[in-house]
């Protein structure tokens, strides 16, 4: 891990990445890295899963069916259908095969930034919550609530990200992953045995 040249990832996703892409991208690390310091993580690993966590996002949907078959990344019949839910598995396995990345936390960070799953870990979670609550992210309905809550409580930040996310997919018709749905299943349960169901 010591061996791993933030700034020289920085460059690579600078040229990587579309202008867009790569200042959200900045924008993650820098959340990535002040939420591990609130909640004692390791900032160095934090940064890089900021930095690598859309690292396969530039690709088309046509590219990214090409690559996972290519790195035998199984895909579920809902990711073929819609591919851009690949994005996150890919990036993994990139940051694993391009950038040296061998830290297990680091790779699931970067694989369940978009859906989350039952019982992250603390960097799942920083990483997760950090590309909802980035500077440069649209306004949203909650954000501002999400953001404060994310440095107070981050399951309950979590559980907020999720909820909004799936009530914003099934008002649109968009696909859900089944991973965000049992995610939220999870953070849910774990608010009402915290809290009580009038929580």
């Amino acid at each position: 891990m010591d061996k791993i040249d933030i700034e020289e990832l920085q460059k690579k996703m600078k040229k990587r990445l579309p202008r867009k892409r790569y200042q959200h991208t900045q924008g993650v690390r820098y959340t990535a890295a002040a939420l591990a310091m609130r909640y004692g993580a390791d900032i160095q690993a934090a940064s890089i899963a900021g930095l690598l966590h859309d690292c396969a996002k530039y690709l088309s949907e046509e590219e990214i069916l090409e690559e996972c078959k290519r790195y035998q990344i199984p895909c579920s019949g809902t990711e073929r259908e819609k591919p851009y839910l690949l994005h996150a598995k890919l990036g993994a396995c990139y940051a694993r095969q391009k950038y040296k990345i061998d830290r297990e936390d680091i790779l699931l960070a970067i694989q369940y930034h978009t859906t989350g799953r039952p019982g992250m870990s603390l960097l799942e979670k920083i990483i997760f919550t950090a590309d909802y609550i980035e500077p440069g992210r649209k306004p949203l309905p909650g954000l501002p609530a999400i953001r404060q809550m994310a440095f107070c409580d981050l399951d309950e930040a979590v559980y907020m990200i999720l909820r909004d996310t799936l009530d914003y997919l099934e008002h649109s018709d968009r696909v859900i992953d089944d991973t965000s749905r049992q995610s939220f299943d999870y953070y849910q349960k774990l608010r009402t045995a915290a809290n009580g169901p009038e929580a």
